[in-house]
């Protein structure tokens, strides 16, 4: 029978299994799919028609949509029982301390039933400057840049949205993605170029976490995270800079990159990669392996480089 859950009365069983929505389906959305079993109903917004093929060779039901256009977005109300957002806020906003896709997804969700759980794909950013020290989930958060800001402001809505409609809001805070079969995604090409670091004593701290650890993490976020908390996702780690680039450098038997101190590096680098070398942070990961019992198959850089 119809009710307000329910307008359209017993949903047929298709409706009846898990659906799980991948929002910004990528390389890591993707990695998060194959690790899905088959009796899961996957779908994807896609703003491309070019991918639908891509997509549905992948057993996953494109959904036509664009996050700048939220008119296109009223057809995933209530089709999801699980929701993977992984799409970045837009870089040229005017509004460039906020994120409207995610304001605009969170809008088409309210108009049905709302899913069981949602989770959020952050990045480490927010922390800001750490110059050095641990940074755990607890740390206020201290956005230096745009993007960093954007996503703070992303986050607040999901929290804000966890809390009033009951949904299980999950964010996870991320570093530098790496993995050999990613695209752009080990220090290869970088090295190649011969790009300088910093010297040892100009240098920041720096985490990554493998593409196959981040996509189970997001699966350990949807069906075993708390609602409205917060995980830092990264490897075991511990590496300056310098020292990230020098141990790839070995492992693919290149030249370890030139030395530069910060002064001189102002002039010779892009400004883009001087932000990355102007905050410094460790992350701490305790509450990602004990709240979402994550043994991670890459716990340090040197193996997830290997392959």
């Amino acid at each position: 029978m119809p009710s307000n859950l329910n307008p359209l009365g017993a949903l047929p069983s298709r409706f009846r299994r898990q659906r799980v929505l991948i929002i910004g389906c990528g390389d890591v959305g993707l990695r998060v799919a194959r690790q899905l079993p088959r009796n899961i109903r996957l779908m994807a917004l896609t703003s491309s028609a070019e991918r639908v093929p891509a997509l549905r060779a992948q057993r996953i039901t494109p959904l036509q949509g664009n996050l700048d256009d939220s008119a296109s977005l009223r057809r995933l109300a209530g089709l999801a029982t699980r929701v993977v957002h992984l799409a970045p806020p837009p870089g040229d906003n005017p509004a460039w301390r906020s994120d409207p896709r995610t304001q605009a997804l969170l809008r088409a969700l309210r108009l049905r039933r709302l899913p069981q759980s949602l989770v959020y794909a952050s990045t480490s950013g927010v922390y800001g400057d750490c110059q050095g020290d641990w940074a755990s989930e607890l740390r206020a958060v201290n956005p230096h840049t745009r993007r960093a800001q954007r996503r703070v402001h992303a986050e607040d809505q999901l929290r804000w949205f966890g809390r009033a409609s009951g949904t299980r809001v999950h964010i996870l805070r991320i570093p530098g993605i790496y993995a050999p079969d990613r695209e752009g995604g080990t220090p290869h090409a970088r090295l190649l170029k011969g790009t300088p670091v910093l010297t040892p004593e100009d240098d920041v701290y720096t985490n990554h976490i493998h593409a196959d650890d981040l996509a189970r993490a997001c699966l350990a976020a949807l069906w075993r995270g708390k609602p409205q908390r917060i995980s830092n996702v990264s490897d075991d780690t511990q590496l300056k800079m310098g020292d990230y680039f020098d141990l790839a450098a070995d492992l693919y038997q290149l030249p370890r990159p030139p030395r530069l101190p910060r002064s001189t590096a102002q002039e010779k680098l892009p400004l883009m990669l001087l932000s990355f070398m102007s905050e410094s942070r460790r992350l701490d990961n305790q509450r990602m392996k004990k709240e979402l019992r994550l043994r991670l198959r890459y716990p340090t850089v040197h193996e997830g480089l290997r392959g």
